[in-house]
């Protein structure tokens, strides 16, 4: 089977509509699929619920589709950086399900591993808690958090083979591989596409199965979300 699409319009032809719940990896902008937000964004499908990390930041990433207002819903460990984000919610222009961050990342490794549900610790006590089923175990309150099973999953690698197998690269694997797993269809955007058999295989990080469509974006932008530099110190100070 061809997962490879000449496009990320392409990509995402036929498998985006209204109202859908979809997962992006990323993690404030390191590692987000650029080229396929930028093609979901154009496809004007609109009251999407987004599962991320956090939501890019103004006018870049799931910034862009924010200012557009496709979004309905996200469901997000971090709101900061984003300032239209803050706005819509603030406003109630938008849904926040607010999800730990350990939380948001083993509700996507459940939805990939076929655990329908699980019991944690964190968020017993806090607004987290409010309407979720409650059991003690060992003398600790712990609460049942839902696994999450996107219908599409947007995700952004370093380097694929014609078969779908992925490599990361360094923190830019963070969300990615989780919501490739949890996805019911994977589409990732990546640097670099090799004939299959090409990587060794235990330098695979994520197994081709998981993966439906790909598209090439050789050259993405890669925004420096905060570009901190040391102040220079006066002489004789």
């Amino acid at each position: 089977m061809n997962k490879i699409y000449p496009s990320a319009d392409a990509a995402l032809h036929g498998i985006v509509r209204d109202g859908q719940l979809l997962a992006v990896g990323g993690f404030g902008l390191c590692g987000i699929p650029e080229a396929l937000i930028d093609a979901l964004r154009d496809s004007g499908k609109k009251d999407l619920t987004v599962i991320s990390n956090n939501a890019g930041v103004d006018g870049f990433g799931l910034g862009r589709l924010l200012e557009t207002r496709q979004i309905k819903k996200m469901i997000s460990s971090y709101v900061g950086e984003n300032k239209e984000f803050e706005r819509q919610y603030l406003a109630g222009e938008l849904e926040l399900e607010f999800t730990p961050q350990g939380t948001l990342a083993e509700k996507l490794r459940a939805g990939g591993a076929g655990i329908p549900a699980f019991y944690v610790r964190t968020g017993v006590g806090t607004l987290v808690a409010q309407g979720k089923e409650s059991r003690v175990f060992d003398g600790h309150a712990y609460i049942l958090e839902h696994a999450l099973v996107p219908e599409v999953s947007l995700v952004k690698a370093w380097k694929a083979d014609k078969s779908g197998n992925l490599i990361f690269r360094r923190t830019a694997r963070n969300f990615n591989p989780a919501v490739a797993m949890a996805g019911k269809i994977t589409v990732v955007e990546v640097e670099e596409i090799v004939e299959t058999g090409t990587f060794d295989p235990d330098a695979v990080h994520l197994p081709g199965i998981y993966v439906n469509r790909i598209v090439l974006n050789a050259t993405p932008e890669k925004r420096i979300e905060k570009r901190t530099i040391t102040p220079s110190t006066p002489t004789g100070v």
